[in-house]
């Protein structure tokens, strides 16, 4: 059973200690650099300089996600909400929950009004800290799960209205495939008849923009990308030299996604003491460390409807870059 802590009008379910991190960590690395080709899981960015490097990266001229999605949830938030007619909003990798007082704002107003808020994300410090100025700022009720939604979706609670379950930041890109289809088949499952599902997906666009994105001029995403392997060397012992390695962005046409990868410069042994082991780099080998899909609308609207769903609203910005959908569950 999970540590259940409430203070006042904050809930916090621990579902996720640093112990099961740790252990995940393990596993993704022993998989990950123990296959060919070697990758690691996007996860482990997000330490304490990640996080920094990644606000740096939202700020740049050239990546265009996160200030498009913000613009089109100000202009669409009100339509959404009406649309869904939800009282309690359940967010899926809810970080500071930033993006999020665009919806709450608008569904506190929205004819159905906002009764509850749970917040849904990894870092714990992170979540309590933004349940509590979410729960002063709008005096609601605020339910947050520390948790991995790719694995703890039950700890989302039931009411008390119907749910508006978002997942933003074009994070559903960042699965494969396989992946991708059980975690939108899990939550068509989870919702209520009444429920709906926000989905947010970066749009196919101009290679070159994409490429740019992803590999900007001032080597702010290239940083972000070593700093994984620092992350390894501080958690597992490891020795890599991060210098060593170069920081590559590539789209892949026949599966439209962007790929970040390192490419180690020279050939170099890497030992991995935490999960005993040594892996040899061949001169010019890549580790995959992210991978962000782009999409298609009518490739949203049949992986959602392989998952149970169907649109019952779509709003995207005026350059058709992203794509809001709002999705409803189709069984009886």
């Amino acid at each position: 059973m999970s540590p259940l802590l409430t203070t006042g009008a904050v809930t916090v379910d621990v579902r996720l200690t640093p112990a099961d991190l740790a252990a995940t960590l393990r596993d993704d690395v022993r998989h990950g650099l123990g296959r060919s080709p070697r990758t690691l899981p996007p996860t482990w960015f997000y330490d304490d300089r990640g996080c920094e490097l990644y606000e740096q990266i939202t700020r740049l001229p050239e990546y265009y996600p996160f200030r498009t999605e913000r613009a089109l949830l100000r202009r669409a938030s009100g339509q959404v909400a009406e649309a869904a007619g939800a009282s309690v909003l359940v967010e899926l990798g809810s970080g500071n929950s930033e993006k999020t007082r665009e919806l709450l704002t608008a569904m506190a107003g929205a004819t159905g009004g906002l009764a509850g808020y749970v917040a849904f994300d990894v870092a714990e410090a992170t979540m309590r800290a933004a349940a509590g100025e979410v729960a002063a700022e709008f005096g609601i009720d605020v339910h947050a799960v520390v948790g991995d939604f790719r694995r703890h979706l039950d700890a989302i609670p039931a009411g008390p209205g119907p749910r508006l379950v978002a997942f933003l930041g074009s994070t559903i890109g960042n699965f494969a495939p396989d992946d991708r289809t059980a975690f939108l088949a899990e939550v068509g499952a989870m919702l209520g008849p009444d429920d709906r599902f926000l989905l947010a997906t970066d749009l196919v666009k101009p290679v070159d923009r994409l490429v740019a994105a992803y590999d900007d001029a001032a080597g702010v995403t290239a940083a972000f990308n070593r700093n994984l392997l620092d992350v390894l060397n501080r958690e597992l012992g490891a020795d890599f030299l991060p210098e060593r390695f170069t920081h590559v962005a590539r789209w892949d046409p026949e599966n439209e996604w962007m790929q970040m990868l390192l490419r180690a410069d020279v050939a170099t042994r890497v030992t991995l003491p935490a999960v005993d082991m040594v892996v040899d780099l061949a001169a010019g080998e890549e580790v995959r460390t992210e991978i962000s899909a782009k999409f298609r609308p009518e490739r949203v609207a049949s992986e959602l409807a392989a998952a149970g769903m169907e649109a019952a609203g779509l709003w995207t910005d005026p350059a058709g870059d992203y794509l809001l959908t709002l999705a409803r569950p189709t069984r009886a």
